[in-house]
């Protein structure tokens, strides 16, 4: 598997090992050895599908009281996925990384607690899938808007066309009007 660290730390890529033949490909979409090996020591508690067109925005989204890790893959289709630190007092609060996830290039995204976390599709239809490091709790969610100028994600405007927002994300509101609910960021 490779492993790739990206510019804020514990937001880690990864391209597990790809077998292919005349049948098709195998892949260990997850090996709770080899992920530890590569610094991520979540264990994951819930898994979640999502199946999208084109143009859809998801997130971006956080929970507060019980913040989620999240391992990303998409197994049809393509994203452009983003992580934003959110844990007011870290040396990285506000910066975001994004990366092009897709069925064809098999990478994964690992999203630690403490980050927002959203994904825009690029293909006609894209299939996602997550593991959650803790359980869904919609009374802990925050929703931030996706576009927000102080965050200045770079999302892939032409290939997304117009974002088809959920009306949660409708209504979301800049990271600086949620200032007051954000963890406290705890080096370990």
């Amino acid at each position: 598997m490779k492993i790739t660290q990206t510019e804020i730390p514990g937001v880690v890529l990864l391209e597990p090992q790809v077998y292919r033949d005349e049948r098709g490909f195998f892949l260990e979409s997850y090996n709770q050895q080899k992920y530890r090996e590569a610094g991520i020591e979540a264990a994951f508690v819930q898994d979640n599908h999502s199946r999208s067109q084109r143009g859809t925005v998801r997130g971006l989204h956080a929970q507060i009281n019980r913040p989620q890790g999240k391992l990303v893959r998409v197994i049809e289709g393509e994203i452009f996925d983003v992580a934003v630190d959110v844990r007011r007092g870290s040396p990285h609060f506000g910066e975001w990384v994004g990366a092009w996830l897709s069925a064809e290039n098999h990478r994964q995204i690992y999203v630690p607690p403490g980050f927002i976390h959203g994904f825009a599709v690029t293909s006609e239809v894209a299939q996602v899938e997550y593991k959650c490091t803790v359980f869904y709790d919609p009374s802990s969610e925050i929703s931030v808007l996706w576009n927000d100028p102080e965050i200045g994600i770079t999302w892939p405007l032409e290939e997304i066309g117009t974002a088809i927002l959920s009306k949660k994300d409708l209504v979301a509101k800049p990271l600086q009007k949620l200032m007051d609910v954000l963890p406290w960021f705890e080096e370990k």
